[in-house]
């Protein structure tokens, strides 16, 4: 297929939500009528072609400018995102009872070739790009677009919706300083970051926490402790520490709240509560807890990461009209890249232990844990 014979292309939008989201639907729609080309809307990931019985209208619908009129600066998709029911690895019950994986990828590629489709730009995180890669090596015409505010995916510079996350976490931790400081306590306060550092990492620096705690960097909670002690001693009564919910112990594992079973991933968190009791016990010190959980991929995207989503979403259109396929667009300042989605598909950014952001922070003296 030519770039010029594309007519109809469809964006869907899976796993997380993240502030952002409507800008890169808005994009896509956008750039794809000014080339004279229709624009689909799949809903909830590709549960509107797999499950299109649960819809009263459409579980595919046209996007027009009109759907997409207003909505870049709201939080959310207005597609709906799941992060369930991969179709690659579909949960199918048995009639024992039981429950087993079936791959239902083969009736995406129908139901694209029935509608006459002819590409999919893929908005999500590591999940959705896998998915999008192998839709791609059985013939899709495929763009993904890197969406997750946990800034866990590889090859980009960011991703959107991560900026919005750190500037809200920081936001928080600010409010937190001031009430905590009243009281004389130690307030933990926890974030998103299921194997990633970056939120807490970014928002403890610029939000001045005293201990930042990631999973890049095993904790020793005797470290935390004589950080807190050694406040107290300067007469700094309070502290502030902030930890991933990913974040794990020298010895031990991640803090579980549902183990992986099949079609869901394992939920992490619990980490701050057990951190919190640990640390009233040995300090004597009053401790709170605040879990900011799914707050961080709420509300408005801030001004980078809508900026951010529309380059995404108007480069993604540009790849498919150059006819490439099988890539994921990329920020490389100051342009978009296009990286093959070999590369992405599977693979995960960690926070670079050697990086300066790390070396800042323990240079302003932030306990890290180890």
């Amino acid at each position: 297929m030519t770039p010029n014979h594309i007519k109809r292309i469809a964006i869907c939008t899976g796993g997380g939500d993240a502030p952002g989201l409507n800008a890169v639907i808005r994009s896509v729609a956008i750039a794809a009528a000014n080339r004279g080309w229709e624009c689909y809307g799949i809903r909830d990931g590709f549960n509107g072609i797999l499950f299109p019985e649960r819809y009263s209208e459409d579980g595919v619908f046209r996007l027009t400018r009109k759907h997409v009129r207003n909505i870049g600066h709201l939080g959310g998709t207005m597609l709906g995102s799941t992060n369930k029911g991969n179709p690659l690895h579909f949960p199918i019950r048995m009639p024992d009872g039981s429950t087993r994986e079936i791959d239902r990828s083969d009736e995406i590629l129908e139901y694209f070739g029935k509608k006459e489709i002819d590409a999919l730009v893929s908005v999500g995180g590591d999940g959705s790009l896998t998915i999008a890669h192998a839709l791609h090596k059985k013939g899709l015409r495929v763009v993904g677009v890197p969406k997750t505010i946990d800034n866990d995916l590889d090859k980009t510079m960011t991703t959107f919706g991560f900026d919005t996350a750190v500037a809200f976490a920081t936001e928080c931790l600010d409010r937190l300083h001031s009430t905590a400081e009243s009281h004389q306590r130690v307030m933990v306060v926890e974030v998103m970051g299921r194997y990633a550092g970056w939120i807490a990492l970014h928002s403890g620096i610029a939000g001045n926490a005293h201990a930042i705690l990631m999973p890049e960097i095993p904790f020793d909670l005797d470290k935390v402790v004589d950080c807190i002690r050694a406040r107290d001693a300067e007469g700094r009564m309070h502290s502030v520490v902030l930890v991933a919910e990913g974040a794990v112990p020298m010895d031990g594992h991640h803090e579980l709240l549902a183990p992986a079973e099949i079609g869901h991933a394992e939920r992490l968190g619990g980490v701050g509560d057990r951190i919190a009791k640990v640390l009233e016990e040995r300090t004597g010190k009053d401790t709170r807890v605040v879990v900011l959980g799914h707050l961080l991929r709420g509300g408005s995207p801030t001004a980078f990461d809508r900026l951010a989503a529309m380059r995404f979403g108007a480069a993604a259109v540009r790849a498919l009209d150059e006819g490439l396929s099988g890539i994921m667009v990329a920020l490389a300042f100051p342009n978009v890249d296009y990286i093959a989605l070999e590369e992405v598909a599977g693979r995960m950014k960690g926070v670079p232990l050697d990086s300066d952001t790390v070396q800042t922070a323990r240079d302003l003296g932030i306990c890290l844990g180890d």
